[in-house]
């Protein structure tokens, strides 16, 4: 990376940040600003998953494959026609991967010149035997480190999955030319969202996990979205075992198991969507004496720190909560703590999570069978959007709304929402939460009529009431 700003010629640094994305801006920025000299290490392309591969260029081609929906779907209206098609899915790849290089260049690139007091060094980084910061080589003088390198996606054991030509979310979000059938094998959210925008460009799409659909959600959001993909054509394959993966005539071709035994899935191309793992491997960690978890992330305390004196982590590096918002909030604190005192701690209790895809699946707090295993005794409410006004007069009923309180105080402790925008109206669950609202106030309040939002006070009455049987406003 290059600039006009004059080279900061610091030898000796305040903190050291390793990585160049979300996490790593945010701590260099947080440290510059508390008046930190800070080396900022990049080693390949600036930005970090977030805008370069991952939420940027996804939601961009989410909301073109969704134009094309939204036509199909204006025959809910009567006396209403409209038509949609791909024309050129190579201008729309285009046209996302010039708003991602903006992007890159506007909230990355272009912003480190305003901070004089971050060096930015290109380079490998890596601990030495001795458990010096070293980048390709040199050694880095700085007093705390802080590490956020972030993911890369993970591959599952599959026989034979490394002899295939495979899909990444990165490179099926780079295809130029659409393929006239893809195989997703993982049905997280990766494989839910890019499952959906192929499958409305007029691909043939088929899911294959072991679990079903989104398993980490609560079960009544997982099916019913399960179903609406069907709904739109999408092949739903679960509770199978993964036998080998092979070509055939051009073709890929995956052979499973379940319990009438072995048969096979073919498609033209095949998209490993399987998680994602931290990108440790490369720091020569053990030397340094810092530990990574099961999942290969590097093992943090409340306060960011590492199991090495000085040395903390932030972002998805750590394996857990790996959003991009939840990394830059997780870098500040690790940023702060490493030059103030350890005062702060990380607190994710109130984390929203979004899955962009349609409806929209938008959470926060615990689920039922989280709180249950907490101790909780626990109340649930549970909503379908054929109750919400708002969802009737668009005549688009998809979706309920789940939430999760304390039996024995009222207060709610989770809520879960699947619908069209549900994520513009999981901040109010949150809010709620964090001001420790029972159910019955948090029905109580005033919410504005006709707004896919007000299906949250209605949940919250759900509780104790049949809202069917309440006027419009009531309650």
């Amino acid at each position: 990376m290059s600039d006009n700003r004059e080279p900061n010629t610091q030898s000796k640094y305040d903190v050291a940040v390793i990585g160049a994305g979300s996490a790593g801006f945010s701590a260099a920025i947080t440290a510059a600003d508390e008046g930190a000299q800070v080396a900022l290490i990049g080693y390949g392309t600036i930005g970090g998953t977030c805008v370069n591969v991952g939420c940027v260029p996804s939601k961009a081609l989410i909301r073109a494959a969704e134009t094309l929906h939204v036509a199909s779907a204006a025959k809910r209206f009567d006396g209403i026609e409209a038509f949609a098609k791909v024309t050129n899915w190579k201008a729309a790849v285009e046209q996302k991967q010039a708003l991602v290089d903006d992007l890159r260049k506007a909230k990355y690139a272009d912003i480190l010149p305003a901070y004089t007091s971050v060096a930015y060094l290109e380079g490998e980084a890596k601990f030495s035997d001795g458990g010096a910061l070293t980048v390709d080589g040199a050694t880095i003088d700085a007093k705390k480190i802080i590490i956020a390198t972030g993911t890369r996606p993970a591959m599952p054991s599959i026989d034979g999955i490394q002899s295939v030509p495979y899909l990444t979310s990165t490179s099926a979000l780079e295809l130029k030319e659409l393929p006239e059938s893809l195989l997703v094998i993982g049905a997280g959210y990766i494989g839910a969202e890019i499952a959906q925008i192929f499958a409305r460009a007029g691909v043939k799409v088929t899911i294959v996990s072991r679990r079903g659909l989104l398993p980490e959600t609560e079960p009544e959001i997982g099916e019913a979205l399960s179903g609406y993909f069907q709904d739109e054509g999408i092949n739903m394959v679960s509770g199978i075992t993964y036998d080998h993966i092979t070509t055939k005539d051009g073709s890929i071709v995956l052979t499973v198991k379940d319990g009438n035994g072995p048969w096979e899935i073919v498609a033209d191309k095949v998209l490993i969507a399987t998680g994602r793992t931290p990108n440790t491997e490369s720091l020569n960690l053990s030397e340094a004496g810092i530990e990574v978890a099961a999942n290969n992330g590097i093992k943090v305390d409340a306060q960011m720190r590492s199991t090495r004196e000085g040395v903390y982590a932030a972002g998805d590096v750590t394996g857990r909560d790996q959003f991009v918002y939840m990394a830059a909030y997780g870098a500040k604190i690790a940023a702060k703590n490493a030059l103030n005192g350890n005062s702060l701690s990380y607190d994710n209790s109130t984390m929203p999570a979004v899955v962009f895809t349609d409806p929209q699946i938008a959470s926060v707090g615990l689920t039922e069978a989280e709180a249950k295993s907490l101790g909780y005794e626990v109340r649930t409410s549970v909503l379908t959007l054929d109750n919400v006004p708002r969802a009737l007069a668009a005549r688009d009923t998809r979706g309920l709304i789940k939430l999760v309180a304390d039996g024995k105080t009222g207060k709610l402790i989770g809520g879960h929402i699947l619908a069209p925008e549900g994520a513009d109206s999981i901040q109010t669950v949150a809010m709620a939460i964090k001001a420790g609202m029972t159910y019955q106030e948090f029905g109580a309040m005033i919410f504005p009529y006709l707004t896919t939002v007000e299906g949250l006070k209605l949940a919250a009455q759900t509780f104790d009431m049949d809202v069917k049987k309440l006027s419009c406003c009531a309650g």
